[in-house]
């Protein structure tokens, strides 16, 4: 079990410095091809930090394990909203400037109502894989026009162009690509493999170790990115590399899952975790929408959210504990 652990903990060294190279070579591409910043942002950059999750699913799916990439799906989207912006909010209230980021909010809600939706018959078939990846093509192209139309003096304008890699020859910032994917392959291989031996040896479930263990550490660059970036004052990048990560985590993630591995699910999925999930994607819509006027996320909300996050996560030990006695 040791040796496991020290797979999981390897594959996830991996899977984080791969993400960041992938990131750096993805954006530095995109710049020097002329993109603009704000659309980079948006789509490639939150696409990329998104790659440790999509990789390890891809790797479960092929390996018959669909349940730790549902696991990983649902649970890095409770772990990016209760963990994440909870402690970055408690270091450093986020400011709520962008009318993007406004804009991009009940996308991300949509597309948690569209998974519900997919749930509900406890089965994942091929072909809600390939309505979640339809609907990734969409949301794409929607960020996209939005990219577009956003106002130059935008507070993510200025975020994003001030994160993104300038002066990589587009050699170099091919090689960190190819290196960054090589790098998450690996990571993401030997992160399932421990993954699936420590859920054996404790007797639970793909999912719970999906939620519970895999989630925390594919979603380690989002929480260094977010606090980098609130630190300086980019919060418009703090919070919209939360909000575009989830929704590709859905869309992506899932999709790709069910359209490899079509699964049953299990019933703890539908009455539990995909309920909290919603529920922590309503609370971050609740508390994003400007209704006392002071436009941010406060230290009492990011208290709020981390103390739903650590409540939920020891409900799950307790109750696999418990079912284990």
């Amino acid at each position: 079990m040791l040796g496991n652990f020290f797979e999981v903990i390897a594959g996830l060294v991996l899977l984080i410095w791969g993400a960041d190279r992938f990131v750096h070579g993805a954006g530095a591409i995109a710049r020097n091809l002329g993109v603009a910043p704000l659309l980079i942002g948006l789509t490639v950059v939150a696409f990329a930090t998104s790659a440790p999750e999509i990789l390890v699913s891809v790797v479960a799916s092929l390996r018959g394990e669909p349940g730790l990439a549902l696991g990983n799906a649902i649970g890095s989207n409770i772990v990016n909203i209760g963990l994440v912006l909870g402690c970055v909010a408690i270091i450093r209230p986020i400011q709520l400037r962008s009318a993007t980021l406004r804009r991009e909010m009940p996308a991300l809600l949509a597309v948690s109502l569209l998974t519900v939706s997919l749930f509900l018959d406890s089965y994942l078939s091929r072909v809600d894989g390939l309505v979640m990846l339809t609907s990734l093509v969409i949301v794409m192209i929607w960020l996209t026009r939005l990219g577009m139309k956003s106002s130059p003096s935008d507070p993510i304008q200025q975020d994003f162009e001030a994160e993104i890699p300038v002066g990589v020859s587009m050699k170099l910032a091919i090689f960190w690509l190819i290196l960054g994917i090589a790098t998450l392959l690996i990571g993401a291989q030997l992160l399932v493999d421990g993954a699936i031996l420590i859920a054996r040896g404790l007797g639970v479930s793909e999912v719970v170790i999906g939620i519970l263990l895999v989630s925390f550490g594919t979603s380690l660059p989002e929480l260094a990115v977010s606090l980098v970036s609130a630190l300086k004052g980019e919060y418009g990048l703090a919070i919209g590399n939360i909000v575009g990560s989830n929704i590709f985590n859905l869309l992506a993630v899932i999709g790709v899952a069910a359209a490899i591995a079509p699964t049953a699910m299990a019933p703890t999925v539908l009455s539990l975790h995909i309920f909290v999930m919603v529920a922590f994607t309503l609370v971050l819509f609740a508390m994003t929408y400007d209704y006392d006027g002071k436009s941010e996320l406060s230290r009492i909300e990011g208290v709020a959210l981390l103390a739903a996050f650590i409540a939920y996560d020891t409900y799950v030990v307790l109750q696999n504990v418990t079912m284990h006695e």
